[in-house]
């Protein structure tokens, strides 16, 4: 989660490991005013009686032209398989990034569509897909986040003990190391670089080069490169282009170094509860935010994103085998720590292997 302690664990929203359904009327105190200004919460937090129209929330933006196609695609697919007549809040209208899936889950939505950095640290399994160097191969990689593969499955079997389903998501591509001032081309480069970060993982495997990770929000990554307050950051190639930080970044180092998914979320008992065909309109939107989601994707990062980036002058630096080896070592300690938060040994085997054999 980003700087600060996670919503999970505030006591503004006090989430219980399983919630019974509509049973409770909690809704997060610091979401409450926002949701009853909007006129939204007696019928999005279930303490209405009969039916309500389902509500879905997201923090992105339509300035994300890589991401935000694909949350349309799956509220359109959604729609016409399921019949689903959604109250859609975007760009955190409803529930800030941190707190859409706690929202959620206490019932102030029933869908969300969130990046997967944001939640990991308190539904660690999701983090199985967010480790470097896991596999360099992006292809693989998308075999492993389709949501009809062995990890997805693995991975919403680990969830539904939490009262969470992941319906399908986006793969952002791998996330690069991008700075101002000098190249990253070993490990030694990143040591005492203050490096942005957006997730636990990602903020582990700057610790673990020697770096300090900072935890911001993406509003406030351009003024604090242009202030010199970070050095750089790690992230997805959409996030350098849709805030403009091109203008400002001089180096982007092209590996693994992590990756994130943007995922459709529900709570799992809202799931069940479904009609079988509103289940299945929910299954099928997850592929497609999948696979045409995805498609979308990096077809604006090839065509669009790639080329304003090098227009800009931005130096993109590849490593061949040799210089990729001590990075990969360097950050085994990352992998380690992520196997104890899981706390399962067997579990943690079992979705590393799926994703190198994807």
């Amino acid at each position: 989660m980003r700087g600060g302690s996670s919503p999970v664990n505030d006591p503004d929203f006090d989430v219980p490991p399983r919630l019974p359904g509509r049973a409770r009327c909690a809704v997060p105190r610091r979401s409450f005013l926002a949701a009853a200004g909007l006129g939204v919460l007696a019928g999005v937090a279930g303490c209405a009686p009969g039916a309500h129209r389902p509500v879905a929330a997201t923090y992105l933006t339509t300035s994300y032209d890589d991401l935000y196609p694909g949350v349309e695609m799956f509220l359109g697919k959604a729609r016409a398989l399921g019949g689903f007549d959604f109250d859609v809040f975007p760009s955190g209208q409803l529930l800030g990034a941190e707190e859409l899936v706690p929202g959620m889950l206490h019932g102030v939505a029933d869908l969300v569509l969130q990046t997967s950095s944001y939640v990991s640290s308190s539904f660690p399994i999701l983090g199985s897909l967010e480790l470097p160097f896991t596999t360099e191969d992006f292809n693989r990689y998308l075999r492993a986040c389709d949501p009809d593969s062995d990890v997805s499955r693995l991975i919403n079997r680990a969830l539904t003990g939490q009262n969470l389903r992941m319906l399908g998501g986006m793969a952002t591509g791998f996330e690069y190391l991008w700075t101002i001032d000098r190249p990253i081309r070993t490990p030694e480069d990143v040591r005492g670089m203050r490096l942005r970060v957006a997730g636990e993982i990602e903020g582990e495997t700057v610790k673990a080069l020697g770096g300090a990770p900072v935890f911001l929000g993406s509003a406030e990554l351009y003024q604090a490169l242009e202030r010199g307050t970070i050095d750089g950051m790690m992230s997805y190639l959409g996030t350098v282009v849709s805030r403009d930080l091109q203008e400002i970044l001089r180096y982007g180092t092209a590996a693994h170094f992590g990756a994130y998914t943007v995922d459709a979320y529900c709570r799992n008992d809202w799931y069940e509860a479904l009609a079988p065909q509103q289940r299945h309109a929910l299954d099928e939107a997850g592929r497609v935010l999948f696979r045409d989601g995805t498609a979308k994707l990096v077809d604006v990062h090839e065509h669009e994103y790639l080329p304003a980036v090098r227009d800009a002058g931005v130096e993109l630096i590849e490593l061949d085998e040799a210089r990729l080896r001590p990075f990969r070592d360097a950050v085994s300690a990352v992998h380690e720590r992520w196997r104890a938060l899981l706390g399962d040994p067997a579990a943690a085997q079992r979705a590393l292997q799926l994703i190198r054999d994807a």
